[in-house]
């Protein structure tokens, strides 16, 4: 799965994406569910994008409470385009959720080790994402998300059995573009990212609570101090 991940550097984020910036941006280190996160959309009508944020924790369109959102962080891409609370969101709302580093926990009995992947140069990346509007009570309309999963690379599988979908630059306008339906394309850029241009190392338990989001929580530990 993916539960955390950061977006800690804003250079060269706009440029990257194509998008405009607030700046009143802030860089994130310990991004949780149920928090806000920045998304990438293509505008449906002009030939441009956008970014905007939505809330981590897919809502369906359908649903009646708005806790299943919860359990909807993360969409596998194996049965992502059959699940009824993902499928339309597949075909039609599709988003590049930007980040530049996730964690997981290597299980070793009852301890458990936090790590950060990030690329190889430290760059910019994005997750395959998936977007829906859902309606409260109110009439509210309330914006979410959700990051697709796949099998492991070789740099993940040791710690964990999953690993984000992370697309390539060259896949961003396919992957956006609103108007292209066709599942079995779409599901074929659902792969294990290039290991070779990625690296990952130790993070402090740091980065085990939420209400840590600050750059400690991303350095590396330095093994024998």
């Amino acid at each position: 799965m993916c539960g955390r991940f950061r977006l800690s550097r804003a250079a060269k984020l706009a440029e990257h994406f194509a998008i405009d910036l607030d700046d009143d941006w802030v860089p994130r280190y310990n991004v949780a569910p149920a928090q806000n996160v920045l998304v990438v959309r293509q505008h449906p009508e002009e030939p441009r994008r956008f970014g905007s944020e939505m809330r981590w924790g897919l809502i369906p369109f359908w649903a009646k409470d708005a806790s299943i959102g919860y359990k909807m962080i993360n969409a596998r891409a194996e049965t992502v385009a059959s699940k009824p609370a993902f499928c339309e969101a597949l075909k039609k709302r599709r988003c590049l959720i930007p980040g530049d580093g996730f964690y997981e926990w290597a299980k070793n009995g009852k301890t458990k080790t936090p790590f950060c992947f990030t690329m190889a140069d430290e760059s910019i990346f994005a997750f395959a994402g998936i977007w829906e509007q859902w309606k409260n009570l109110e009439g509210k309309i309330v914006e979410t998300c959700s990051i697709i999963t796949t099998t492991p690379n070789a740099l993940c599988a040791d710690v964990h059995d999953r690993m984000p979908v992370i697309l390539p630059d060259d896949t961003y306008d396919l992957w956006l573009d609103p108007g292209y339906q066709k599942t079995d394309t779409i599901c074929d850029l659902l792969k294990p990212f290039n290991p070779d241009l990625m690296r990952r190392y130790e993070v402090s338990s740091r980065v085990n609570l939420v209400k840590n989001d600050d750059a400690a929580c991303a350095e590396p530990v330095l093994i024998g101090h």
